[in-house]
């Protein structure tokens, strides 16, 4: 759903809680008509008479009857959410009485507000930029302190200021190769060949850590899908229940028990990982089965980490290999951790299983009988996921990209850099390194909304909560 274009003569009412029966509810309203309309709805004091910042106690009225008791709150622009004037009606939170608050504010001018109204108000009011508005809906949806932590960090400012940072040195050469042009025909030449190249150099460099960052932050929040794969009676689902340290899934000795997938989530250090708990993989006549089976292949396609888990007692390194060869042929990028399990059960030594595996490039192999009652395997299979996410927390204070069209917009700048860098070598005119340039400029732009166009605001907007 895209947001309703933002008319500043329109004055917004919405929930600022979230929907259903509560304690309290705090209904917001903002718009250059707030306290006008609030005060033909307030019994008390005079709204509009009143300082910034400042709490009242009244009753809510259409006409004669009383609908609630509450206490309203004062905020003058520019010193609002949405740097407009705006009121806040702490009331019941019964929905009969939202409803009814709603329906008087409406009846004496406002408007209710679409998803996300309250913050694009913000944002077109200088308030804030586009990417501390939606820093603001990362923090509504954090689960965890780390979500919050790049959450906060962004929109308190510290990602916009890295990148104003960047964009004014470009636009400081920019600026240089432009008034080159102004002088064409004189042959002039304002910037430097030279220092140009160490300075997009030196922002190429200044950008790729961000880039970087983005797999981290990415982590942080969207997690990584973990597949357990295996064939059946593996110890898949005892796996899953070890790593969670509960009975999550059904332990049976009976081939074939789980027939759809199971999700479970545990946090490492900070970042989610998302273990998917599949169907034993074989050939199988058993339609249910069978489809059991197709979402697993589709789990091994879309998984971040691999994580297989065979009897050690029951198959050979070839049938191990098969199996292994298979997952790497669907997904050729996340790695895989093997657990061979049951060797309390095997007389095989460890390296007829682990010479093979790590000769065809399969490193990392943990041998378990998942029935430790100290944790220690569960522990240590852990310790060894987050190794092999590849994930570097990042410093106290560092900019970490976490948003999928943040990052895209840093690959396109970094691309036109690398064209600027192309074109000095070919000894391109200024006018091509001044077009590349201005891209590498306006992808960073977008970031913080400097350049932007209204499809891309509502679809940013559209996802927010109403009444916010």
């Amino acid at each position: 759903m895209h947001a309703a274009p933002v008319l500043p003569e329109d004055t917004i009412a919405a929930p600022a809680t979230a929907g259903g029966m509560a304690a309290l509810a705090i209904i917001r309203v903002s718009g250059s008509k707030a306290f006008e309309i609030c005060d033909k709805v307030f019994r008390g004091k005079t709204l509009a008479g009143q300082k910034t910042h400042s709490i009242h106690y009244g009753h809510i009225c259409d006409g004669e009857e009383v609908i609630d008791e509450v206490l309203v709150s004062i905020y003058r622009a520019p010193r609002s959410f949405t740097a407009e004037n705006s009121v806040e009606i702490s009331c019941h939170g019964s929905v009969y009485i939202q409803r009814r608050i709603l329906q008087a504010l409406v009846k004496y001018g406002a408007r209710l507000a679409t998803p996300g109204e309250f913050t694009m108000r913000a944002y077109l009011n200088g308030r804030i930029d586009l990417a501390q508005a939606e820093a603001i809906g990362d923090m509504i949806a954090a689960r965890n302190r780390s979500q919050l932590d790049i959450a906060l960090h962004q929109m308190r400012g510290g990602l916009s200021e890295h990148l104003q940072a960047l964009r004014s040195r470009l636009l400081d050469f920019i600026s240089l190769i432009e008034l080159e042009l102004d002088f064409g025909e004189e042959d002039v030449e304002f910037a430097d060949r030279g220092q140009l190249r160490q300075q997009v150099d030196a922002l190429m460099h200044a950008i790729r850590p961000l880039m970087d960052s983005f797999r981290y932050g990415n982590a942080i929040r969207n997690g990584i899908p973990v597949a357990i794969i295996g064939r059946p009676n593996a110890g898949k689902s005892s796996l899953l229940n070890a790593l969670l340290n509960e009975d999550r899934a059904i332990v049976s000795e009976i081939a074939g028990t789980t027939r759809d997938t199971i999700e479970e989530e545990i946090h490492i250090r900070g970042v989610a990982f998302r273990f998917i708990d599949t169907a034993g993989i074989r050939d199988t006549e058993d339609r249910i089965e069978q489809i059991g089976i197709g979402k697993a292949l589709k789990k091994i396609d879309e998984a971040g980490v691999l994580l297989y888990i065979f009897d050690l007692s029951e198959l050979s390194p070839e049938q191990v290999l098969s199996d292994l060869n298979m997952m790497r042929s669907r997904n050729t990028k996340a790695p895989v951790l093997v657990i061979a399990n049951k060797s309390d059960l095997s007389h095989k030594a460890p390296d007829e299983i682990a010479k093979p595996l790590h000769n065809a490039g399969f490193e990392h192999i943990a041998f378990s009988t998942l029935r430790e009652e100290t944790g220690s395997t569960a522990e240590s299979i852990r310790e060894q996921l987050w190794n092999l996410s590849h994930l570097q927390a990042a410093g106290e204070g560092d900019a970490i990209i976490s948003n999928e069209r943040h990052y895209q917009c840093l690959v396109q700048s970094n691309e036109a850099l690398g064209e600027v860098l192309q074109l000095m070598d070919n000894k391109a005119s200024s006018d091509l390194l001044a077009l590349e340039m201005r891209r590498a400029v306006q992808a960073i732009g977008d970031i913080t909304g400097l350049i932007s166009n209204e499809e891309v605001l509502g679809n940013i907007f559209g996802k927010f909560c109403i009444g916010k």
